[in-house]
């Protein structure tokens, strides 16, 4: 979980099981970024930290930040369009496989790195 104190540290929420997030992770390394590496699936962020991540993100639905191709998106009934921001928050906090990874937190700005682009664009900020 990143430190409480984060409007200026850097972090990653990293799956090591995910090709595209150990691309990110490596982008990181090679820019000398020393970021907090948060592996969210053994230490699942609280639902407070899944809020401030959503907003650091910019987006509208926090759809944008989970894994929708997922089996267990579907078979939660998270595809129901009628569900708003604040019920998939809870669900991702409940199945925290359901975040999209990699997500590189800067300050008060965020991206998911899907593509690997977002990340870079971030870093350019």
């Amino acid at each position: 979980m990143p430190s409480e104190n984060c409007a200026d540290k850097q972090y990653l929420y990293h799956n090591p099981r995910c090709s595209k997030s150990r691309a990110a992770l490596a982008l990181l390394e090679e820019r000398n970024i020393a970021a907090e590496v948060v592996h969210y699936l053994d230490t699942p962020p609280t639902l407070e930290a899944l809020q401030e991540l959503f907003a650091k993100l910019g987006e509208d639905s926090v759809r944008s930040m989970m894994r929708v191709k997922d089996d267990l998106y579907r078979e939660l009934g998270l595809d129901n369009e009628a569900l708003g921001n604040d019920d998939l928050l809870r669900a991702i906090a409940e199945h925290p496989a359901l975040l999209e990874r990699p997500i590189f937190v800067s300050g008060n700005r965020a991206a998911v790195g899907r593509p690997l682009e977002n990340i870079e664009a971030l870093l350019s900020v």
